[in-house]
């Protein structure tokens, strides 16, 4: 069965460094192939939650779904179908620790916020960390598992809520709603960089001032270099030339994404301290 390595080895095979590395980093979480000095920016910039595997990514890839299935499905039948895709995404990467815990966090999150109980969802979090943490008391020091509990917890607290992303009245455009999509994602992406500044303040000992201006610039990107990420790694598992095609477009978004990052990096007093 093919491994989160497999899947990485293939997004290498089609992308050039740094592009590689970043693209297996936003979909899998997996940062030993990151470019230290791409590394160094997403510090300087907030932005480094982008490449730890977190509910953000599963919210992303289910909410470019939830239009589709919500003007098909009833509502808590699109719920269903939204956790079987949290669970095949899963099985698709591999249940990796990281990956576990980010479905975990993402599913716990989704039922509450789906449901419009932000207490449910709170109470639902703070169960699912305990019993990670009992399980594995060593991730506690772990700083992926750090920023993935605090990105969920953003989204929680400050994401949007399902009455205003869910109702997709049948009077609205196919435009209108892309934008709402892209609109929410940027919410969402916003929201889960909430709580891990400061994280990334205690550990990296600086602050990102400039955060708030880069993620805004790259917020409207990661669903897609989400998906095409997903599908470069499946279909060109098995199809290498439409893999190959499909990289030729993610490159475009990656790049975008690092020349913003690396710009928005050499702006003065993009971040204090350190």
């Amino acid at each position: 069965m093919p491994t989160v390595e497999t899947f990485t080895s293939v997004i290498q095979s089609f992308l050039p460094e740094p592009h590689a590395g970043l693209l297996s980093g936003i979909v899998f979480g997996v940062k030993t192939s990151l470019d230290p000095s791409l590394k160094e920016a997403l510090v300087t910039t907030g932005t480094l939650h982008i490449v730890a595997l977190s509910g953000m990514n599963i919210t992303i890839l289910t909410n470019l779904v939830n239009i589709t299935l919500l003007t098909l499905l009833p509502r808590r039948v699109s719920g269903i179908v939204t956790i079987i895709l949290i669970l095949l995404f899963i099985l698709f990467v591999g249940p990796s620790p990281s990956i576990v815990r980010a479905g975990i966090m993402g599913t716990i999150s989704i039922i509450g916020i789906f449901f419009g109980k932000q207490v449910f969802a709170l109470w639902s979090w703070g169960c699912a960390v305990v019993f990670m943490l009992i399980v594995r008391p060593f991730w506690i020091t772990d700083l992926s598992f750090q920023l993935s509990a605090l990105a969920s917890l953003g989204m929680i607290v400050f994401g949007v809520s399902v009455e205003k992303t869910s109702v997709c009245n049948t009077e609205r455009t196919h435009f209108l709603d892309f934008w709402h999509l892209i609109r929410d994602d940027l919410h969402t992406t916003l929201a889960a960089q909430t709580l891990t500044i400061p994280l990334l303040f205690f550990v990296f000992g600086r602050i990102s001032l400039i955060a708030p201006f880069t993620n805004i610039l790259i917020g409207w990107s990661l669903p897609f270099v989400t998906v095409l990420g997903l599908a470069i790694a499946g279909v060109g598992y098995f199809f290498y030339p439409v893999g190959q095609v499909l990289s030729w477009i993610a490159w475009i978004f990656l790049e975008y994404i690092i020349q913003i990052i690396l710009w928005t990096a050499r702006f003065p007093m993009a971040s204090i301290g350190g």
